[in-house]
């Protein structure tokens, strides 16, 4: 089956299932250019309105949960953090914490995943430890469980399966940065891992039903900074809000957060092109999927993780600027900022939310200065 036909498919079973927030117009070829935010919430029953309510003013309590240092070898500066959705392998619930340094702190040497309890008091355990996955800096986690490692040192992403065994590596990707997982959920919906790279693409990997099953450079233009280590900044942050099948990333050059919608779509080569500055872009199937810009500038300030929240709100964490998490609406609204760490070193890359409602919304976050894992509840 071609692509287009592959696309066609995909838009005629997701509008008779109703699984997603794709449109039902198909794949017409287009070279529109879209800026602002405008129809960020677009469906195909019309426009959402922004929630307003904000979560993060609610959660007044700092837990530590536990240490991120690996017990074996030492890694340790968390990068990224990811929960488990379900029981299989892993518990529900389960925090991965990709570690960034070896044990004598140098940057991008680490090498194993910690997984640990969602609880105060947890110990941390050796998930997964492997060379493929030097200077560890993205772990997205699929809805069975399965883990998609990648390394700054790395070439591609290192699948991982539900009990840490580490597989073959799917590439190649130059230095990949950062990565995600995007399952809008339902019967015959598929299931993709994003990944960024230090150049500004964005490759997915489709794993469900209808996946490609091989990467594909859907997105090019994000700006980059070209430095290494901690210094480095890219496109990152990648936050799926699955009831709208809509993609968030973070751009810590620019200052800006985007969004992909119908991203479980994205099956072409450069779909989505992100001009100079980050707040424009061209697409080559615009009324299927195209980038939008949530939000430009303060607060943001070297923005690097996002977490969706269930109410449909986003939490992006800066690594510049005091550490500071900023909830907002999809539409860009800043509902609140929240300093979490008041160290003047930038520490926090890692970010993951849980709960059902307004009211048991927890807020996890992982801490390089301290090497921690945290919580934010009421």
């Amino acid at each position: 089956m071609s692509l287009s036909n592959t696309r066609v498919a995909l838009l005629t079973i997701t509008a008779l299932l109703a699984t997603s927030a794709c449109g039902g117009n198909g794949a017409v070829p287009s070279n529109a250019v879209t800026a602002g935010n405008a129809g960020l919430q677009a469906s195909g029953s019309g426009i959402t309105p922004d929630d307003n309510t904000s979560i993060l003013k609610k959660l007044t309590k700092d837990v530590v949960i536990g240490s991120t240092v690996d017990p074996k070898n030492g890694d340790m500066a968390p990068h990224s953090l990811v929960v488990a959705s379900a029981n299989y392998g892993l518990k529900k619930g389960d925090l991965l914490v990709c570690n960034y340094e070896d044990s004598s702190g140098t940057a991008g040497n680490g090498t194993s995943i910690e997984v640990l309890a969602d609880k105060p008091g947890s110990k941390p355990k050796t998930f997964a430890q492997s060379s493929l996955m030097k200077g560890c800096d993205g772990n997205a986690i699929t809805s069975g469980n399965q883990t998609y490692a990648i390394g700054a040192s790395g070439t591609g992403l290192v699948p991982i399966d539900q009990k840490g065994k580490v597989g073959k590596v799917i590439g190649p990707i130059t230095a990949p940065f950062a990565n995600g997982d995007a399952y809008p959920g339902g019967l015959y919906t598929p299931e993709d891992v994003f990944t960024s790279d230090s150049t500004g693409h964005i490759f997915s990997i489709g794993l469900g039903n209808y996946g490609q099953k091989k990467l594909i450079e859907v997105a090019k233009g994000f700006d980059v900074n070209g430095k290494t280590g901690w210094s480095e900044l890219d496109a990152a942050g990648f936050a799926y809000y699955p009831k709208k099948d809509v993609l968030y990333i973070t751009d810590g050059v620019d200052n800006t957060v985007v969004a992909f919608s119908h991203a479980s779509n994205l099956l072409e080569k450069d779909e989505i092109v992100v001009e100079k500055g980050g707040k424009t872009f061209k697409c080559l199937h615009a009324q299927t999927t195209c980038g939008s810009l949530v939000l430009a500038g303060s607060p943001l300030n070297a923005p690097e993780a996002a977490a969706i929240l269930p109410n449909g709100n986003l939490v992006v964490a800066n690594t510049a600027g005091g550490n500071t998490l900023v909830e907002l609406t999809p539409t860009g609204t800043v509902l609140d900022t929240e300093v979490v760490d008041t160290s003047k070193t930038q520490g926090i890359y890692g970010i993951v939310a849980t709960g059902t409602n307004d009211t048991n919304t927890r807020i996890f976050f992982s801490d390089v200065n301290g090497n921690n894992v945290q919580e934010l509840e009421p």
